[in-house]
């Protein structure tokens, strides 16, 4: 019996020995790969800087100098006084901009058209961090291809600094100087913070699940323990879910079928029906509660704009709905069909011109390279789009329309970035004599964003321009009586008001 024991005893040493032994050169192999991981996070955070800056210097420049058309007028006197807007209230988007009102330069017109320029550029920043955790995750799994295959790589990790970077800075700037969000970034309106608060939950998500793929793939340094202890990223990207419901909800909730399609394709079915869900749902529903408890508290001020004046549960419900622009929804084919052709219209010059598509060209290829690469990636970007033109082309106004598109055109540059990495791979693959990779990046970067920032950079000073020269025309005392202006509110209309408090306080 005691030697039978001995025995093990001496077994089970033996064991521990043996996998002391081997656990070692294990931590010495993941060394190259951590130090790796390391240096391509630093060169995420220096694209995302890079195109933060850019971004916004050039929005800056081009920043319009006071109140512009449509909903600009109300929307700077809601926010500077805490009202209420037009459905659904923008409840969120009025406290930030209010925020930003209480900034000491320039009157408060250029202060809130500021917060749109520094929105946009954080929105640039992140979908360059979004476009990079694409690569990164998509290399792990061709990593884990060639495990199964037997296959040997000097690269590990099938990806190089040069894959992150000009993928990444090429969709951050593409996005930077596209039509629509360029021309929102300059001017007091939601739509700059929406594209925002969607990327960012693009990229909790995209984080999670790179997260999870490193954990099966055994890369992460601490990859023991379940799954769950990453739902951080999940919790935090169902917060900001909730928050965004506040600004533009619409293309808000457009993007959850397509972030089903992320959770489902990591964790399955199983996530669906777990007490994760649950909790996602509840952080979602509480912080939308908390941003709309907004509208009662400010009808109760009875600020200078306090439009539906919603005080009991039903009339929230029917400013949140926006009950009177139902209207404006219609199914019949002919009226789709219209939609759908200015749909490609302004798809076609959104990133440049539309006799130059390079942008769709170079997205039409990274569609295709993620159906090859990353499935998870293709059906996420498809469903993006699927969901939003279903909703958008049966909506038929006529102002911000395109706004209600930034969801594609958001997938759209960050197709485009996969497809520029599709370029550079095979630029690397191909080995032309006299052309480097790096050379390679650089001339696609470059031939993409300049044509887009070329093509867009007249329309968007010529649009400001305009409107300045309309504004002051319609606001003149000289030219119309007072309140004789459209959006009239009481004696006068928000841009006269805003005009004749500057005149009085001087620069607030």
């Amino acid at each position: 019996m005691a030697r039978g024991l001995s025995k093990n005893t001496r077994g089970v040493r033996g064991t521990t020995q043996q996998s002391a032994t081997t656990s070692e050169p294990k931590s010495k192999s993941a060394q190259p790969t951590n130090s790796r991981i390391t240096s391509l996070t630093a060169a995420q955070l220096l694209c995302a800087g890079t195109v933060f800056l850019v971004a916004l210097l050039l929005y800056i420049w081009t920043l319009a100098p006071t109140v512009t058309l449509t909903d600009s007028g109300e929307l700077i006197v809601v926010a500077w006084g805490l009202g209420i807007a037009h459905p659904p209230g923008v409840p969120l988007w009025i406290i930030l901009a209010h925020l930003a009102s209480l900034v000491p330069f320039g009157n408060v017109a250029q202060r809130i058209n500021f917060s749109s320029a520094l929105f946009a550029a954080l929105a640039c920043a992140m979908l360059t961090l979004v476009v990079a955790d694409l690569i990164i995750t998509a290399s792990y799994l061709a990593a884990a291809k060639r495990r199964k295959r037997g296959t040997k790589k000097t690269e590990e990790l099938g990806v190089t600094p040069l894959m992150v970077t000009a993928p990444a800075v090429g969709a951050g700037l593409l996005m930077a100087f596209s039509r629509t969000l360029w021309s929102y970034a300059t001017i007091t309106e939601v739509y700059a913070l929406n594209a925002l608060l969607i990327v960012i939950i693009f990229f909790l998500m995209l984080r999670w699940r790179r997260r999870i793929v490193e954990d099966r793939m055994h890369i992460s340094p601490a990859n023991a323990g379940q799954l769950t202890r990453h739902d951080a990223f999940l919790y935090s990207a169902a917060l900001i879910f909730g928050l965004a419901l506040g600004v533009h909800h619409v293309t808000v909730a457009l993007t959850l079928p397509a972030i089903a399609v992320i959770v489902f394709r990591t964790q399955g079915v199983r996530f669906f029906t777990s007490r994760r869900l649950v909790y996602a749902a509840l952080i979602s529903i509480a912080a939308l509660v908390a941003v709309y408890a907004y509208l009662p508290l400010a009808a109760s001020r009875s600020p200078i704009i306090n439009w539906g004046h919603p005080r009991s549960l039903e009339e929230i419900w029917w400013h949140l709905t926006g009950r009177q622009y139902q209207v404006y929804f219609s199914f019949k084919p002919e009226i789709m069909g219209g939609q759908f052709a200015e749909f490609c219209r302004m798809a076609l010059r959104e990133f440049g011109f539309p006799w130059v598509p390079l942008s769709l060209v170079l997205a039409f290829a990274g569609f295709a390279d993620a159906f090859k690469r990353d499935r998870t990636i293709f059906w996420f970007l498809l469903t993006l789009v699927i969901a939003d033109l279903a909703y958008a082309l049966s909506y038929e106004i006529a102002e911000d329309k395109d706004a209600y598109y930034l969801p594609t055109f958001i997938s759209i540059a960050i197709a485009a970035g996969l497809g520029i990495r599709w370029l550079v791979q095979r630029a690397v693959s191909k080995s032309l004599p006299g052309v480097k990779p790096s050379l390679a990046a650089t001339i696609a970067v470059l031939v993409v964003c300049m044509i887009a920032l070329t093509a867009n950079w007249p329309l968007i000073i010529a649009g400001n321009t305009s409107s300045r020269t309309i504004m002051s025309t319609i606001c003149s005392r000289r030219s119309r009586p007072t309140g004789s202006c459209s959006h009239s509110i009481g004696k006068s209309c928000p841009p006269c008001f805003m005009r004749r408090r500057s005149n009085r306080f001087g620069r607030t």
